[in-house]
């Protein structure tokens, strides 16, 4: 009698595997929790805080919506650093080399990355950001920065703070794949996102001014504001410089990975 033996099926890649695989790899990351904690607590905290603390003054030109939302600057550096994590983390652990075994092709792995730490990073601000100002606005009734959701603006700029500190967590998130250095990628992000554009507002040429509106961290400020002065990008147009410098640096981090071994 012939005996029947059962054939494994062949393993078989699809893009939803790929990134439940993301998805839990960055759930089950400590520092995940924390600095989307950070990102959430500063921002909330910080934001009643000034409001609580408020003096009116007929001298300053105050926007509502960055004055409750200011703490994002410490959830800007906190998300940055979860790009970081995401990406370079993985290569200092050395568990990038069972990703790259399990996804030869390597690219879908980035594209996953990317799409997960997008979507945790984007909605966890959005409502940190849409529960800050209300939160704010409770100390600020009969001031100067009272607003509300219905006032022209105020959820366009809510949104795009939230976008903008997304997106810079991209760019970053493409520069930890591209240089696979914790230590290196946090250089970079300081030096060149932050350094670098302080430094340059020290060159007296208009050009040179002119263009700087167009680094990430302005072009997220842009995101943000409820009103814009003169000079300042729109912010579509702020929008549309930060998703190139997203793309550009996906761009870097697809093309190394390729042709670096792991």
């Amino acid at each position: 009698m012939s005996t029947a033996t059962a054939v494994p099926a062949p393993y078989r890649l699809t893009s939803r595997g790929i990134l439940r695989s993301e998805w839990h790899k960055l759930w089950t990351l400590r520092s995940t929790w924390i600095m989307l904690g950070v990102a959430s607590v500063f921002t909330v905290v910080l934001g009643m805080i000034l409001a609580a603390t408020y003096t009116p003054s007929p001298e300053d030109e105050i926007d509502p919506v960055m004055n409750a939302l200011l703490g994002t600057q410490v959830g800007q550096v906190a998300i940055a650093v979860l790009g970081i994590l995401l990406t370079a983390g993985e290569y200092s652990t050395g568990m990038v080399r069972a990703t790259m075994t399990a996804v030869p092709r390597r690219l879908p792995v980035l594209w996953a990355k990317t799409t997960v730490f997008t979507t945790v990073a984007l909605l966890t601000l959005l409502v940190t950001n849409f529960v800050t100002f209300p939160l704010a606005e409770l100390f600020l009734g009969g001031t100067d920065l009272e607003a509300s959701f219905k006032d022209p603006g105020v959820v366009r700029a809510l949104a795009g703070s939230a976008a903008g500190t997304t997106l810079i967590g991209v760019i970053v998130l493409g520069l930890g794949s591209a240089l696979r250095s914790i230590p290196g990628t946090i250089g970079a992000y300081v030096g060149g996102l932050i350094l670098l554009p302080q430094l340059a507002t020290m060159i007296p040429n208009d050009t040179v001014q002119d263009l700087l509106n167009y680094f990430p961290l302005p072009a997220a400020e842009s995101l943000a504001a409820l009103h814009t002065t003169s000079g300042d990008l729109a912010p579509g147009t702020g929008l549309l410089a930060l998703c190139a410098w997203a793309v550009a640096s996906l761009a870097a981090a697809a093309i190394l990975l390729r042709r670096r071994d792991v």
